[in-house]
């Protein structure tokens, strides 16, 4: 009878437990799409399929830049990052940890700040053209080939390069032959990544593309902000929906094979000798050199003033300006609020995720959850603008949707920092203290989250930094009296003048600031880092 009676307490406690992410995920993310397929297929109440937007020649053209640009982008990633996935997987030097984490910097700036870094390092003939937009990419997702690439390259065993190079062959053989073999599942996981940011890249493309080139993410944005087109954006939105449902489920197939058997080489990294120091140091210098590029680019324009250098678009943040209803600082605050708000209700979805995904050894539950990570940002915000117009949640003009959506795109990610830790928990620790008569709830209080404590405070902060930096979803809903740094940022640069330029580069520094702190904190928290110095 207590058996029955315990059984049916732990089934009441997984439903209410799946409540919180499947409500939020039913109201917040299918809601909007299902608001964007009946705008896209239905007309006066019948099947109306947009055969006539699709076939354009300006879709056609608009979906194949989409495709080329998210392909060039992809293969200039991989060639920059093998490089430095090379040093970090193979030697150990000083500094190691520290040049792990300072790679990953670009990845979490937002958008909005790498394309107006690239404004300002790049000459005006060049700033709003195709190798901007790709030299961006190349400079975001570099991380990426990094960190995957290399994490699998450390555990390759060498002795079979050893055993080449004393038959005689080459570096160059021994690379072609033995190296990109061993590499090509993490090569194509690393691209598949890579490729789904390129092709759903909306304020790289946006800013830097300017009215000449548009990829499928900004042209929705164009159709339905700029044009008021709903129908032809809501058509696109579903072209862009299927593509990127396509890419997602190949990138996952590759991801898969990188944990495939791969003969495991038992040595740590070790020091390099002779010339490889050099190649190590002009490796690791010379792309650290390049990524600190443009941040240093974006930091000195911030500075410059007729005459020289000066804080005066900083002190400008704090005066009234045309480009805004509100004085810039204002931003900062919005972004800070929405952001803790956002970090919160991930948080409360995430938790309850990552622990069912835990029980259930994944489970459709932790699909659906990531679901949000194969749905453009862009697609989200026009999504919410179609489903959220009318009763009985006519939340359009409510700035609750702003955290909402920040939050919804940082979910994913706290689930998967969260189910790591979780998994890791002993669950003979749980067994010993039910046998000793703790409740479930006492079980959760004492043990996991004492030993998840280090993972909550790193999927807080990975959160506030991902939804500090949202410009996709946000510059679709944010009110004109609450806007958020990015769409501060996307405004004056949409403005003619040096001082306009001047305060969006000085916003993007402070949010700059703001996401590198968070991600540096992040990356420090997690205390077990595979790149030690």
């Amino acid at each position: 009878m207590d058996g029955d009676r315990v059984a049916l307490s732990r089934r009441v406690e997984r439903l209410a437990l799946a409540l919180v992410p499947l409500g939020f995920l039913a109201v917040f993310f299918a809601w909007p799409l299902a608001a964007i397929l009946e705008r896209s297929l239905v007309s006066d109440g019948r099947l109306d399929l947009p055969f006539d937007v699709l076939v354009r020649r300006s879709t056609l053209e608009v979906a194949w830049f989409t495709l080329w640009q998210a392909t060039a982008s992809t293969a200039l990633a991989v060639v920059a990052g093998l490089p430095l996935a090379w040093a970090l997987a193979r030697f150990d030097f000083r500094g190691r940890r520290l040049v792990a984490a300072l790679v990953l910097v670009p990845f979490v700036l937002p958008t909005v700040v790498v394309a107006t870094a690239f404004v300002a390092l790049l000459p005006d003939a060049v700033e709003r053209s195709v190798w901007a937009i790709l030299l961006a990419h190349v400079f975001f997702n570099v991380a990426v080939v990094v960190r995957l690439v290399g994490s699998f390259w450390e555990r390759l065993d060498e002795r079979t390069w050893d055993a080449a190079a004393t038959l005689g062959a080459g570096p160059a053989r021994r690379f072609r032959s033995l190296t990109l073999p061993a590499l090509a599942p993490a090569l194509a996981a690393a691209a598949s990544i890579v490729f789904l940011f390129c092709f759903t890249s909306f304020g790289v493309v946006l800013i830097l593309g300017g009215p000449r080139y548009a990829t499928l993410e900004t042209e929705i944005y164009n159709q339905a902000a700029r044009a008021f087109d709903l129908r032809t954006a809501a058509a696109l939105a579903l072209l862009q929906l299927v593509a990127v449902a396509v890419v997602v489920a190949v990138a996952g197939r590759l991801e898969r094979r990188v944990g495939g058997p791969q003969r495991i080489r038992g040595a740590h990294a070790r020091r390099p000798s002779g010339r490889e120091r050099a190649w190590v140091a002009l490796a690791v210098g010379g792309s650290l050199a390049l990524l600190a590029l443009p941040p240093a680019m974006l930091v000195e324009r911030s500075l410059s003033v007729p005459g020289g250098h000066g804080l005066d678009h900083y002190r400008r943040l704090a005066e009234e300006t045309p480009a805004l209803l509100v004085a810039p600082w204002h931003a900062i605050a919005n972004s800070l609020l929405f952001a803790a708000l956002a970090a919160a209700i991930a948080l409360a979805v995430g938790i309850p995720s990552a622990v069912l995904a835990v029980r259930a050894a994944g489970g459709p539950l932790d699909t659906l959850v990531m679901l949000p990570l194969g749905a453009s940002a862009a697609m989200l915000g026009f999504g919410f603008l179609l489903a959220f117009a009318d009763p009985p949640l006519a939340l359009r003009g409510s700035a609750w949707l702003v955290p909402i959506a920040q939050a919804l795109v940082a979910t994913p990610f706290v689930v998967r920092t969260l189910s790591p830790a979780l998994r890791s928990v002993d669950p003979r620790l749980r067994e010993a203290a039910a046998v000793l008569g703790a409740t479930p709830a006492r079980v959760r209080r004492e043990i996991d989250v004492p030993l998840a404590t280090r993972a909550l405070a790193v999927a807080a902060g990975l959160a506030f930094a991902i939804a500090l930096g949202e410009f996709g979803a946000t510059v679709f809903i944010a009110r004109a009296e609450w806007p958020t740094l990015p769409v501060a940022i996307f405004r004056f640069l949409g403005r003619p003048g040096a001082e306009n330029v001047g305060q969006a580069m000085a916003l993007c520094v402070v949010l700059m600031g703001l996401t590198a702190i968070g991600a540096l904190a992040a990356d420090r928290l997690v205390g077990r880092g595979r790149w030690r110095s």
